[in-house]
């Protein structure tokens, strides 16, 4: 198992591999790391303006590790199942902690958990463990969408003549956003079925 891996050539193909220590990994833990620092900063300081910085540089770090991991030719495995789970659990506790701190209602949080919890059951069934199944485009949007309109609907909270307008516009960037999580979420529901599927036909032929 390498731990470093780094120099793709332009043209060469991407092929996820046993790395562990890499760059992507790495921005991954730290993107994860600012999720208790957000919630401090919301429940205990209630400082706004300092979340949405968190927010930012946690976003950042989604967007920098997947050009690092394709530039620098540092996919892993660990990756390819750490990053969306790691982006999963900060959203959802990100909500969490907006619902604690009555930013929004519990429904947004139903809305982000019941479809993630429907998926791990049907996973769990069928593989118990990950499913190793690519990220969609789909889904790569609706993360997008959830973190741009997570900042501006906290942003909404600052007492400034903004706040209105970034109230409208964080709604409607997370409704759009939400929208395409129970989208990806049923394209992965059926995903997970097929293989399965397949899973259990080839290892019962096998058998």
């Amino acid at each position: 198992m390498r731990f470093i891996g780094a120099g793709s050539r332009p043209g060469r193909p991407q092929v996820a591999r046993d790395l562990v220590f890499t760059v992507p990994n790495m921005l991954t833990v730290l993107r994860f790391m600012g999720v208790p620092l957000f919630i401090w900063l919301v429940l205990a300081g209630k400082e706004f303006g300092f979340a949405v910085v968190v927010l930012a540089v946690m976003a950042g770090t989604d967007w920098v590790d997947g050009y690092v991991a394709r530039r620098f030719d540092q996919a892993s495995n660990l990756g390819r199942i750490m990053d969306p789970v790691a982006d999963r659990l900060a959203l959802i506790a990100v909500a969490v902690t907006l619902v604690i701190a009555g930013v929004v209602n519990w429904l947004y949080l139903a809305a982000l958990v019941v479809p993630d919890a429907v998926l791990l059951v049907l996973t769990l069934s069928y593989f118990g463990s990950h499913p190793d199944l690519p990220v969609s485009l789909i889904g790569k949007i609706r993360t997008g969408l959830l973190l741009l309109g997570t900042p501006l609907l906290v942003l909404s909270r600052l007492d400034s003549a903004f706040s209105d307008a970034l109230y409208v516009a964080a709604w409607i960037v997370l409704g759009l956003g939400l929208a395409g999580h129970w989208i990806a979420a049923y394209n992965y529901f059926w995903a997970i079925l097929r293989k399965g599927r397949m899973r259990s036909h080839h290892d019962g032929g096998t058998g």
